[in-house]
């Protein structure tokens, strides 16, 4: 049996299951713009690059006083 978090957005609630790491907007995304029907992980090189994009962000933000030090390193 699945297990939910529910989530809330200027569209309302939705249930997002527990497992994963997105919230409820990837979530709508999902549900209502099936284009390719391909999953992004079959595109394990692409996942590594956006993940090198985020921490590089932190990283910006975090030198600059924008976001404190122990959120830069959070997973």
């Amino acid at each position: 049996m699945t297990e939910y978090r529910v989530e809330h957005d200027l569209l309302g609630e939705k249930r997002v299951p527990q497992e994963v790491y997105y919230g409820i907007q990837t979530l709508r995304a999902v549900e209502k713009f099936p284009i390719t029907g391909i999953r992004i992980s079959s595109f394990p090189n692409f996942i590594n690059a956006l993940a090198m994009v985020k921490d590089a962000a932190a990283l910006a933000n975090s030198k600059l006083k924008l976001i404190p030090e122990d959120i830069r390193y959070r997973i």
